[in-house]
This record gives structure tokens, C-alpha cells and sequence, in this order.
């Protein structure tokens, strides 16, 4: 299992976002696919960002009018990114090291990247459940 492909491993695409989407749009997307975080796009699909439930949570502390704030104002800018054909040992190196729940895997499109799916921990404890030799 540590030497799969991460593109083998993931187990959903990309649930995607626009910067200039609503919070409560976000909001609401995540909590109907029972997911945790959204990749944010431009308008070709290139990578802009991720916003997060956590990131939700900030908004709606700071401020009380936060549903109708866009998603650029809280969304990660620095995304930890892997390529399709990195092996799984990699992004739990990865989640490990930077204390994070989620890794894009992005392909390259010029000088920008492309994602193309998310590989979480909880994507890779069920691979772990899968296969318990790992």
C-alpha cells in the first residue's frame, strides 16, 4: 500500500470551489458531500487554493456576516501538493511532518498545476483497513 500510486489511492476527485464563491456556498457544498475541505479553482481549473471546515469555523468567529464573505478571504493560498505517480509513503511522510489532514495531487500545467484529486488520512486509513501489511 505504500508504494501505490497516489492516483490509485484516492477514492473521490476533486470537489471544487471558486474563489469568488460564498462561504455559505462552500459551507453548504461540503456538508451535502460529507466532506472537509474544497479545492479552489480559477476559471481554466488551475489551482488557487483549498478552504477547509476549520477555515469555516474562523470565519463564522471573526465575524458574524461570514456566509455571504467569499472564499478568497479564507482560503489557504499555499497548498501541500504531490504528483500523480508520488507513492502513498510519501504524502504520510507528508501529513506526518506538517501536521496536515489532506494532500492535492496536482498534475503540472505550465507554471501553475492542474488538481486533479485530494488523498486524505482518512483516505488512507481505509486503504489500511484494505490491505493491514501495508
Amino acid at each position: 500500500m505504500k508504494n501505490l500510486p497516489v492516483v490509485q489511492a484516492k477514492r473521490y476527485g476533486t470537489y471544487r470551489c471558486k474563489p469568488g464563491d460564498t462561504l455559505a456556498a462552500a459551507a453548504a457544498q461540503m456538508t451535502t458531500r460529507n466532506i472537509s475541505a474544497l479545492i479552489v479553482v480559477d476559471d481554466e481549473g488551475l489551482l488557487e487554493g483549498i478552504i477547509t471546515r476549520t477555515d469555516l469555523v474562523r470565519a463564522c468567529y471573526e465575524r458574524d456576516e461570514w456566509a455571504g464573505q467569499p472564499v478568497r478571504d479564507y482560503m489557504s493560498r499555499q497548498v501541500v501538493t504531490v504528483p500523480p505517480n508520488a507513492p502513498v509513503a510519501q504524502v504520510m511522510a507528508l501529513l506526518l511532518e506538517r501536521h496536515i489532514h489532506r494532500v492535492v495531487i496536482a498534475e503540472s500545467a505550465g507554471a501553475r498545476l492542474r488538481p486533479i484529486a485530494v488523498l486524505s488520512a482518512a483516505d488512507i486509513v481505509y486503504h489500511m483497513v484494505q490491505d493491514p501489511i501495508g
